[in-house]
């Protein structure tokens, strides 16, 4: 079930990596196990947050598995950062969902996340155990091989979504509006606005893409809108089942239902109202907050895994884990319900002539994001010297002119980060 489509042509862009109509697409089941083993090695490998997973995530299924165009990729961040949620883990939802359809969703981002929630479980029991992560040297190799990845990013998608004087503009003013307004809701902000300026300049001349066929979609839109009332309905209950049952479990789930809902931007968005939820009514300390909050800087994948740590260390039963499993699944549905309720009429959507222009100016949007982000908070937080500059082009110049794999220069990079603190 391929609920975004072929890879589209404009005017202005053109999509590779299509595939060969004539040619007959691997069993539901390989494309399954293909789908979940290239998400279990990015969420074991995906160190630097929300924005670095994307340069991840464009590495290896825009330039090395081709599952997807560089436009593509963009259409669908361009969706994500308008929806609540993990930006990161519902464009994982959408590429599960493109190459194996809800199975290969439900894969992909269960690959994704549990790796790093198992490790704070652990964390969490008291089994895992680490030092002052301020002066940890092979955290700070991480964050600059994150620097790395986004780099790379910037570079391939600026290359690609903007091609002409106006896209650079449309990218440099994006940029420069979110390191002087940085925030998830300027992030909003400017990618609608790249919309209605790409609308406004190339209306006339994007070539609409044909149409695809409609059979099916009427079970699939009925679907889809079946989880966008889902959303809605437990949005709306929840709050009411906890109060009215006085049920501890309820009020847990409804909490971290809630707080995954209405956060735009994901990744540290997040930390101050989970604090307002756990803290102040006595589930956790401070102290034992920050040290799961610590933890999580250290560990692979989404930082919404920290509700793993939460539920885990919150919990007085005889199966801790259960209670951090509980947490995460309550943080993540509202993504997984809203991103695969949306993707049915985003496909639609985007195949209008109207939308494929107001995609262009979206999508070199979407780059100036990225290249704000390079520089705040990922250059910021992780370059401190001349050396750590150094280390960052070279490892730059691996990925990009001698392309080594990504999980090659994060590993390298942990080790020159211990080296250059000694």
């Amino acid at each position: 079930m391929d609920l975004s489509g072929k890879p589209t042509e404009t005017a202005l862009v053109a999509a590779d990596g299509e595939r060969s109509p004539s040619r007959r697409p691997p069993p539901l089941t390989r494309r399954l196990l293909e789908t979940c083993r290239a998400f279990l090695k990015l969420g074991c490998t995906s160190f630097g947050g929300p924005i670095a997973h994307l340069g991840y995530f464009r590495a290896e299924f825009v330039q090395k598995r081709r599952w997807l165009s560089d436009e593509e990729y963009a259409d669908l961040v361009a969706l994500c950062q308008f929806l609540p949620g993990p930006a990161s883990s519902q464009v994982v939802f959408a590429l599960g969902m493109r190459q194996a359809g809800l199975p290969g969703a439900l894969g992909a981002s269960l690959c994704f996340t549990l790796p790093s929630a198992l490790l704070l479980i652990l964390f969490a029991y008291g089994m895992a155990s680490l030092a002052d992560l301020a002066h940890a040297g092979w955290l700070h190799g991480l964050k600059l091989a994150a620097a790395v990845v986004v780099a790379q990013a910037v570079w391939g998608m600026g290359k690609s979504l903007c091609p002409d004087r106006a896209r650079l503009s449309l990218c440099a003013a994006a940029a420069a509006v979110l390191l002087v307004c940085p925030g998830a809701l300027a992030q909003v902000g400017v990618i609608a606005a790249g919309g209605l300026l790409g609308w406004g300049l190339y209306r006339q001349q994007v070539v609409p893409p044909p149409m695809a066929p409609e059979e099916g979609r009427f079970l699939l839109h009925l679907v889809a809108a079946g989880a966008l009332a889902l959303f809605l309905v437990l949005l709306v209950l929840l709050p009411l089942a906890a109060a009215s049952t006085q049920s501890k479990s309820l009020s847990v789930f409804d909490s971290f239902y809630r707080t995954g809902s209405l956060v735009f931007g994901g990744g540290h968005v997040i930390l101050p109202l989970l604090h307002a939820e756990v803290v102040p009514r006595g589930w956790l300390s401070d102290d034992q907050f920050l040290a799961g909050y610590g933890a999580a800087q250290a560990v692979p994948g989404p930082l919404f895994t920290f509700s793993a740590y939460l539920g885990t260390a919150m919990s007085q039963g005889a199966h801790p884990w259960a209670n951090g499993l509980w947490c995460l699944l309550a943080i993540f549905l509202p993504a997984w319900l809203l991103i695969g309720g949306a993707l049915p009429f985003w496909h639609r959507l985007r195949s209008q002539a109207w939308a494929q222009a107001s995609l262009c100016g979206a999508n070199a949007a979407v780059v100036g994001v990225l290249l704000a982000a390079l520089f705040q908070p990922v250059l910021s937080e992780a370059v401190r010297d001349s050396r750590d500059i150094a280390a960052v082009l070279l490892a730059f110049g691996a990925l990009q002119v001698w392309k080594a794999p990504p999980w090659a220069v994060v590993l390298s990079m942990a080790g020159v980060g211990q080296w250059l603190l000694v």
